[in-house]
């Protein structure tokens, strides 16, 4: 396909998903992640969800933690992302600011679990690497022909090495990432949680077993034993938060003139006596209860409760809950060295893969079914499976089924055979490298996710022949159907040809001279910039207000041809949110040329340090031809653009 079908395709997507979601000023802001468009919405009720997973390429949709996530898969979205930010004027948003934008409708818990997940982000790089070399240099030094060659022994020695790197230090990078994440300076952080692993502190480890005896401080009447905070995973998440929390206190009360020099003083001396007087024993009664619990059902509830877990493993993961199992891995392993989880996680994720190529099995002659399932499969593979849950299994219901129990029966298998990681953050095929080797680990965990896979599909067909489902499948397009949702169109008089004027004093170019690259490419159309505008922006031709930007700094015409043209005042100035902006339309309502748009404060606009140049794109189509006439002595009475109405 070349790059102008392409181009159009995917503004025929978002063409759609705008008006499914209830329009441009429905948006609040857009961005991606691997394999889906995320949008925060102003109204979800208005939005017409369902109708989504119908739209071209579309592979599923849903709601979590206050953003619509639409998938589209791996390197397909960026694509798509690029075409649908432009034509909603959100190009400039970032996954900050959607994540910024869902988390103010976030539950408490909600944003409590993701503020979790968002401390391991940074460090999981870290951690994979480690895991992976931990596994690999397992088996490394059980072969002959490594321990036998001084040289390959060296390398697998070193390794071994950098394996261990982070878990020594796991507890310190969490509190430099907590305290990041929760707006302190993240040095504070790190200095706190080198104060955790101090080496005058008596090691954690040895002072369980009763190898080393701790010194004891007597402050007000308190005996406070000097232990440090080895594996203190718990501890460190709370004490980023506390640090983080004085930062931002000292910072607003100390003032300016000592600021420097009091405020990490007092946060660093008063997180240190936290630490030992009320967080660190609190957190180790904490991480000792968690750890107690996942070892007591493994020791009293055995295969039942593997299986339990593994089978409702992936709906915890629809509620997005899962995002705290990280730091409950890392405990584990802190405490007994072996993670449990991981394997059981994994194959939970591996069944509903299976559910999927068991649903691709009943409608294997429906060819939107097998673009929709084949990606999502593969997804799996790597660890993901919010493809084949969204996208497949939840939408259809009865492979979410299959998946699950499937899932539960391997995690029995992983019971019986003791399957184990000696890491976390990777699973499925990649999980190999991490998984323990002891008893027979790879095998027994190949032959658990074969064990899924084959479970997942073989459920499936058996439940979806019993429910009789196939009526559910997405439906085939017929050749030369349009895929475009019916709207209604009513145009005020049958006109062809409309003359477009410059919509702003000032000096008027092609659109190919802006300095915004997504404009000048004419990506979004092609059309006008006016430099030095003056800050008031007016109609340029009669026509319908189609959207109004909720920062006021963009305007939707659709003229009386049927044509979309669009009026973007300032590169980036969507960060502003609206300051300095006052617009005079509102959507739906009836222009004439030459009426006034948006007015803006061009110098304080300026002033900020955003561009003020205004562009004005027209966009083309099958029917709509464009000829774009503008010069640099354009003013606001010449004609600089002609659409004709084919």
């Amino acid at each position: 396909m070349s790059e102008k079908n392409k181009e159009q395709r995917y503004l025929e997507i978002s063409k759609q998903i705008t008006e499914l979601v209830g329009g441009r000023d429905n948006i609040i802001a857009t961005a991606h992640c691997a394999t889906r468009l995320r949008i925060v919405l102003k109204d979800y009720q208005i939005a017409d969800l369902e109708k989504i997973e119908d739209v071209d390429l579309v592979k599923g949709q849903f709601v979590a933690g206050n953003q619509l996530q639409i998938i589209f898969g791996a390197g397909l979205v960026n694509e798509v992302y690029e075409v649908f930010s432009r034509y909603t004027g959100t190009e400039n948003s970032s996954l900050g600011d959607v994540k910024a934008a869902g988390a103010q409708k976030m539950n408490p818990v909600q944003a409590v679990i993701k503020s979790l997940s968002d401390v391991f982000i940074d460090i999981m790089p870290g951690i994979l690497a480690a895991a992976l070399l931990l596994g690999l240099t397992g088996v490394l030094s059980k072969w002959d022909v490594v321990t036998g060659n001084a040289t390959l022994s060296a390398i697998n020695r070193l390794a071994s090495l950098a394996s261990s790197g982070i878990f020594n230090i796991l507890p310190m990078a969490v509190c430099y990432s907590a305290c990041k994440r929760y707006g302190g300076k993240p040095i504070l952080g790190l200095i706190v949680g080198a104060i955790m692993l101090d080496s005058s502190l008596a090691n954690a480890y040895d002072a369980a077993q009763g190898l080393v005896v701790p010194e004891v401080l007597h402050i007000f009447g308190l005996n406070i034993e000097l232990v440090g905070f080895q594996g203190g995973i718990i501890i460190a998440l709370m004490m980023g938060f506390i640090v983080a929390k004085l930062d931002v206190f000292f910072d607003k009360k100390i003032p300016d003139v000592v600021k420097l020099l009091f405020s990490p003083l007092c946060t660093v001396l008063i997180s240190t006596v936290l630490l030992f007087t009320i967080v660190g024993p609190v957190g180790r009664g904490l991480s000792n209860g968690i750890t107690f619990v996942l070892v007591w059902v493994t020791e009293n509830l055995g295969a039942l409760g593997y299986m339990i877990f593994a089978g409702v493993q992936q709906i915890i993961v629809i509620t997005g809950l899962h995002h705290i199992f990280g730091a409950i891995e890392a405990q584990l392993l802190t405490d007994t060295g072996r993670n449990f989880l991981n394997p059981l996680m994994s194959v939970a994720l591996m069944g509903q893969g299976g559910a999927v190529l068991g649903y691709l099995a009943l409608h294997w002659k429906n060819n939107k079914t097998k673009e929709l399932c084949i990606p999502s499969f593969a997804s799996t593979l790597f660890g993901i499976s919010e493809p084949a849950i969204f996208g497949v299994n939840l939408r259809y219901k009865f492979p979410l089924v299959g998946g699950c129990i499937a899932g539960a029966l391997a995690g029995g298998y992983v019971y019986l055979t003791d399957v184990a990681s000696l890491g976390f953050g990777t699973t499925a095929v990649p999980g190999i490298a991490i998984c323990d080797p002891a008893n027979n680990g790879y095998l027994n965990y190949i032959i658990a996710h074969l064990i899924a896979l084959a479970g997942g599909a073989l459920l499936t067909v058996i439940l979806g022949k019993a429910f009789d489902r196939k009526a559910d499948a997405p439906a085939e397009p017929s050749k030369g159907a349009a895929q475009t949702p019916e709207k209604e169109e009513a145009p005020v008089e049958e006109v062809k040809r409309v003359e477009l004027y410059p919509c702003s004093n000032g000096t008027v170019k092609n659109i190919s001279q802006s300095r915004d690259a997504s404009f000048a490419s004419k990506a979004m159309g092609d059309g006008i910039v006016v430099e030095d505008p003056d800050g008031e922006v007016y109609a340029p031709c009669d026509g319908k207000v189609s959207f109004v930007f909720p920062s006021r700094h963009a305007v939707g015409i659709a003229a009386d041809n049927g044509a979309d043209i669009l009026i973007h005042c300032g590169i980036d100035t969507v960060k502003l949110d609206g300051e300095g902006f006052e617009c005079f339309v509102q959507e739906g309502q009836r222009v004439k040329k030459g009426d006034l748009l948006i007015r803006f404060d061009e110098p304080a606009v300026r002033a900020k340090g955003y561009d003020t140049e205004i562009m004005m794109t027209i966009e083309a189509g099958d029917s709509i031809q464009v000829k774009v006439s503008a010069d640099e002595g354009a003013g606001r009475g010449d004609v600089v653009a002609i659409v004709e109405k084919i």
